[in-house]
């Protein structure tokens, strides 16, 4: 009995000592909805971001038909909040140490588990993942609103082939929800909610997926080259049946020559695409054109050349030491990362500003930052390049680049955006036919040769093709970047295949591939979307490539 007594006393002390060491870190919000208190522990589905107070068991989806017209919403209902979580997982990190880590989704299709994510720290507010108890987010949405559960979802989707089993048919999607800290290592609790959804994939009848005939009067010669017909069949269906969202134009130039020319929803070969960031790429064109003409010195002319920048705010000694170079590689020194949405240089401060430039000058620089050495996106810094072009070439920019690199080229029909100083927006203010970009590629294929002429000269595009800065794998995923151009290495059929390439918001890329004949042009419309970048690289890897290559 005594002993009985005993190991009970100890069990009680044990318990009690095991509580104090989890006890709650911050308070959390209390648990008073019956809705709340029914599901501890569950996921619910529903077609709209409903308030948890207004939430009843009528909103909860059991299955849901997926079109392109649907929005999906999640509802995490939990017993504590995130960071109280966390706090059992790691009893002697701080609240500071604990918001560092996040949630874990992990999802599933017809039980095998497909994509598994530690959300970025950054994915939500620390006062919610402090307090709240429950986590209602938007997975789809018609509305297109830039939220991170978008992308997360789209990211299962696209990456991680949510899509692709996703099969014409009855499915059931399930989601599981875990805390993680990442203080020292990263170490995952265990699930604090979960939940299904049965979804039907309704069949798209394509009554046009066949490979559209070239038609005459392209400024290109027709290739007769054979290539895989079937596969590029079988992406024009996954562009219509809206697998491959808001794509308006395949070209593939082979061995000089047009092989491949499709266009869809409602784009045609007269439709002027707005690749964004692509039109950067035509920035650093320009550039070489111009310092080739002697308008411009070098590369390596700093920006104190061009502007009095003691008449900017927040002047230094650096910016006077800022060269046209480091904002052709993106790594010049002034504080600014288009990447990171509290950076005072992100493009989304300067849009509304009355003045481009300015607002690019007047920025302070980063002491952590060398020139060369560490790349940050810097849309702004482009704009400045534009400006000093405009200034520098005789006409400006505008004239310019229709004299040396539009009519050389062959291209009479494009469209410039102005900057609010009536510039061409060297921002990504471009707009062309896609069989029009492809001549722009198809030109750094020839070294800078158009029609047996130099347009731009030859150790320009040695430059602009030379692994200037290595690419941060965090942000953009491996490889490299040169002047204003891309480069990353797709892997058919266990063959490396390199490729330097312009790309822009929404999807648009200009491939040009270093050891094969290859020019691929893709547009789109996928603006802001998480899968814009990431279903290109699909379309390549699975169809574009497998096609052509021999």
């Amino acid at each position: 009995m005594k002993r009985l007594f005993l190991l009970t006393a100890i069990s009680l002390f044990t318990t009690a000592t095991l509580f104090a060491q989890v006890a709650d870190i911050v308070p959390a919000d209390p648990i008073t909805l019956p809705i709340h208190k029914a599901n501890i522990g569950r996921i619910i589905f529903m077609t709209d971001t409903i308030p948890a107070a207004k939430c009843t068991e009528a909103d909860i989806l059991k299955e849901l038909t997926l079109t392109s017209e649907s929005n999906l919403s999640m509802r995490a209902f939990m017993e504590t909040s995130l960071t109280n979580y966390q706090h059992r997982l790691a009893p002697n990190l701080t609240v500071e140490q604990l918001n560092q880590g996040n949630y874990q989704f992990t999802f599933y299709v017809d039980g095998k588990q497909l994509y598994q994510e530690n959300l970025h720290k950054g994915a939500g507010y620390a006062r919610n993942k402090n307090g709240r108890t429950t986590l209602g987010i938007k997975l789809i949405s018609t509305l297109h609103e830039d939220m991170w559960s978008r992308y997360l979802f789209t990211r299962f989707m696209v990456r991680g082939g949510g899509e692709d089993a996703l099969t014409t048919g009855t499915h059931v999607i399930k989601i599981e929800l875990r805390p993680y800290v990442s203080i020292p290592d990263v170490k995952v609790g265990d699930i604090i909610a979960q939940g299904e959804l049965k979804v039907i994939i309704p069949i798209i009848e394509v009554k046009h997926k066949a490979i559209q005939p070239i038609a005459p009067n392209s400024g290109w010669a027709v290739s007769t080259e054979t290539y895989n017909k079937q596969l590029i069949t079988d992406l024009n269906e996954k562009i219509l049946q809206n697998k491959f969202k808001n794509i308006s134009g395949v070209v593939v130039i082979k061995n000089n020559k047009l092989l491949i020319e499709e266009y869809f929803n409602g784009s045609g070969r007269d439709s002027l695409h707005d690749p964004r960031s692509v039109g950067k790429t035509f920035a650093s064109a320009v550039t070489g054109i111009a310092i080739n003409d002697g308008f411009i010195k070098n590369e390596y002319q700093t920006l104190n050349q061009f502007y009095d920048l003691k008449k900017f705010k927040n002047y230094s000694p650096k910016k006077d030491s800022v060269t046209l170079k480091s904002l052709l590689t993106m790594s010049s020194v002034f504080d600014a990362n288009d990447n990171d949405d509290d950076s005072p240089g992100n493009e989304n401060n300067m849009y509304p500003t009355p003045n481009w430039v300015q607002f690019a000058l007047d920025l302070k620089t980063d002491s952590s930052k060398q020139a060369y050495e560490s790349w940050n996106y810097f849309t702004a810094g482009i704009v400045v390049l534009g400006d000093v072009l405009n200034k520098s070439v005789p006409g400006g920019l505008d004239k310019y680049a229709d004299a040396k690199l539009f009519r050389p080229l062959g291209i009479s029909k494009y469209k410039w955006v102005y900057t609010p100083q009536n510039v061409p927006s060297t921002a990504g203010g471009i707009q062309l036919r896609a069989v029009d970009f492809a001549k722009f590629g198809q030109m750094y294929k020839n070294k800078g040769v158009w029609n047996g002429k130099q347009i731009i000269p030859q150790n320009w595009v040695e430059k602009s093709f030379t692994k200037q800065l290595a690419l941060p794998a965090d942000v953009v995923g491996p490889g490299y970047y040169g002047y204003l151009f891309w480069n990353k290495t797709y892997t058919i059929n266990n063959k490396p295949y390199e490729t330097w390439y312009c790309t822009g918001n929404g999807g648009n890329k200009i491939f040009i591939f270093k050891d094969v004949p290859l020019v691929i042009v893709v547009t789109a419309t996928a603006y802001n979307e998480g899968y814009a970048h990431a279903q290109v690289d699909k379309m390549m890897q699975n169809y574009i490539l497998p096609a052509v290559l021999k």
